[in-house]
């Protein structure tokens, strides 16, 4: 076994790691204060037990023949490993080609990355109101999970009986794979866990406390301001998070600004998979690059407001065409959204929407022009970056022939495309980066709600 830690100038705060045969090579920034907290995360990641992998994963490999060039190395005795640690020191960064990574592979098989538990004695106890494509989806997913435990959910026009079928049969994401049996009117049974079931109309009247709900995912899409939502505080629960964005609620957005979550926040919003896409791209290119201003389309899939056939729509005529039969321009709020969740953005992004007749998957254009001089190549290596280190998990990079379908099931936020973008000029590029717009989303809702429970805990 072999440690390499190569330490090389910019960009400013990323480092990364990554396995090839027997070596464990190690590249952060010389003058990083984190570089002893990467290494130690690096040595932390060789000790999980590999039992611990419940589904497959792919890992990134490399082939980095160009770490051996100029360097000057010592070797130590490892304690732990009982083999030799190679310390190089690197004068220089190789040129971006002198390193090829394998990208992550969108995979529909992995595990939503789990975040710390709460600590709270126990898993975070958490309610649904609204049991459409994401309270459903969030349900699927928290059963998976070891840190949230779903004890209740609620809406006025489903069943118990049918809310059993909706959670088993999904005509995009499969037949789910746990089991699921109906008690009762008002119980629901999944993988040996009950479940509360109930129908109230008014997010007041829903027993939340008695549940033993402490967080709710307001996910109906009709109480979306810090008013309606706080309604579910009368039932007794504790925290609301919109599933949706929000005109007046704080929006966050997982490895972007969640960090800045106070406890004094009862109702927040979990943003738009659209800017939960957007916001990691647009936070590492504009902290490496510096972002002048940009515009972003998102081609997306199809939703559920959207109607099977023409149909009436007063607010948005175009919207009311039929949704299979036609490209559709809509507007969107995502690329302004951002600014609120980094600021310096605010008002240098605006965007707008194209509608396709897709069941899932969709993909975000940013065209940017950038304050530092830049090729697409420097913008891709730095993205990489960030995807192996402080937004793993929740950024992606591939390099792969891929296409909308390879994304379904992926729970990270954002999936950069190295082969679908361009650079104009050194200042100016166009990214490309593709999001499942129900699955990922739906993996941040839990991750947001697990870290305000982390917060709650600590304080």
């Amino acid at each position: 076994m072999c440690f390499i830690y190569s330490a090389r100038p910019g960009p400013a705060h990323y480092g990364f790691s990554w396995v090839f045969g027997n070596s464990i090579y190690i590249q952060l920034h010389r003058d990083s204060p984190n570089s002893l907290a990467f290494i130690t995360m690096a040595f932390s990641s060789l000790l999980k037990p590999t039992a611990s992998l419940v589904r497959p994963s792919h890992r990134s490999q490399a082939s980095c023949a160009g770490l051996h060039h100029s360097s000057n190395s010592v070797k130590l005795q490892s304690s732990v490993f009982g083999d030799a640690v190679t310390i190089l020191q690197s004068s220089s960064l190789q040129k971006s080609g002198a390193c090829s990574i394998q990208p992550i592979r969108a995979t529909a098989t992995e595990l939503p990355p789990t975040v710390p538990r709460s600590q709270t004695g126990g898993k975070t106890r958490i309610g649904i109101n609204g049991f459409g494509r994401i309270g459903r989806l969030v349900l699927r997913i928290a059963t998976f999970r070891d840190d949230i435990d779903v004890v209740a959910v609620n809406d006025p026009f489903i069943d118990a009986k049918y809310m059993a079928y909706m959670l088993k049969y999904d005509s995009t994401h499969g037949v789910y794979s746990g089991s699921i049996s109906v008690l009762d009117d008002s119980t629901l049974e999944i993988n040996g866990k009950q479940i509360k079931v109930s129908s109230k109309r008014d997010p007041a009247d829903i027993p939340w406390g008695d549940l033993g709900a402490d967080y709710v995912v307001e996910s109906s899409g009709v109480f979306t301001t810090i008013d309606k939502a706080s309604a579910h505080k009368k039932g007794g629960a504790k925290k609301v998070v919109i599933s949706a964005p929000s005109a007046d609620a704080p929006m966050f957005v997982v490895g972007v600004n969640e960090k800045t979550y106070k406890t004094n926040m009862d109702v927040v919003s979990n943003a738009s998979c659209t800017t939960n896409c957007l916001a990691p791209l647009a936070k590492v290119v504009h902290e490496e690059f510096g972002i002048i201003e940009g515009l972003m389309t998102t081609v997306h899939a199809t939703t559920a407001t959207q109607k099977t056939v023409d149909g009436p729509s007063m607010k948005d005529w175009r919207g009311g065409r039929g949704a299979g039969q036609n490209i559709i321009p809509s507007s969107t709020g995502a690329a302004k959204a951002v600014g609120k969740v980094l600021p310096e953005l605010n008002g240098k992004l605006t965007g707008m929407a194209f509608r396709v007749p897709t069941p899932n998957v969709s993909v975000v254009d940013l065209t940017c022009r950038l304050d530092k001089s830049a090729s697409y190549d420097d913008v891709k290596a730095a993205i990489k970056y960030a995807s192996e280190g402080p937004l793993k998990g929740i950024l992606g990079y591939t390099d792969e022939d891929v296409v909308s379908n390879d994304f379904v099931g992926d729970s990270r936020s954002s999936i950069f495309d190295a082969k679908a973008g361009i650079g104009l000029s050194k200042s100016f590029v166009k990214l490309v980066s593709w999001y499942d717009n129900e699955w990922g989303y739906s993996n941040r809702v839990l991750d947001l709600i697990e870290h305000m429970a982390l917060v709650a805990a600590t304080n």
